[in-house]
């Protein structure tokens, strides 16, 4: 049985501990999250302004009340707040995602080689992106359904995660 705690992960007979199919799955799920996140930031940063404007160009429309209730609820003075401050902020809130991505980016290839700081790493990579959204946003991004599905994924990994961390070492 390999011996989780001998420098660099070998075992006494030479061999390296093969990486756990849980972790595996959740490292190759969050590589391919932080490449979505990725585009998603870069172009949220470049199409601010237009997103901006489009939102105000329907709430100004004479066909806004033709829409449906739910369509309405998505254009609501809120939700306009909340796109004209991410707009304003769109820098810092660009930067701390691409933080928030680095971090967990290189959370997860740390636990794939079963280093602890990995984990560390990866939740402070969840939860930056969260603050700064709190402190540039207010409460206000969390009311809607991307909020909340955002959430849900996170706490989802980051549960997942912990369960994995009796695979981790602090080498």
């Amino acid at each position: 049985m390999a011996d989780l705690n001998q420098p660099g992960n070998v075992s006494m007979t030479g061999e390296t501990p093969k990486l756990p199919s849980g972790l595996n799955t959740l490292t190759i799920l969050t590589f391919i999250g932080c490449g979505v996140g990725f585009l998603f930031t870069v172009y949220n940063f470049f199409n601010a302004k237009s997103g901006l404007e489009k939102m105000e160009a329907a709430i100004n429309s004479p066909d806004f009340e033709k829409m449906p209730e739910f369509a309405k609820k998505m254009m609501s003075p809120e939700v306009l707040e909340m796109t004209r401050k991410s707009y304003e902020n769109r820098i810092p809130l660009t930067l701390i995602a691409l933080i928030g991505i680095v971090l967990c980016l290189v959370g997860a290839m740390q636990m794939r080689k079963l280093k602890a700081q990995g984990y560390m790493l990866y939740v402070i990579g969840e939860v930056l992106p969260l603050v700064g959204s709190a402190i540039f946003l207010g409460a206000a991004f969390l009311t809607g359904f991307s909020g909340i599905i955002t959430i849900c994924f996170i706490l989802l990994f980051v549960i997942l995660y912990t369960m994995q961390r009796k695979y981790l070492v602090n080498k």
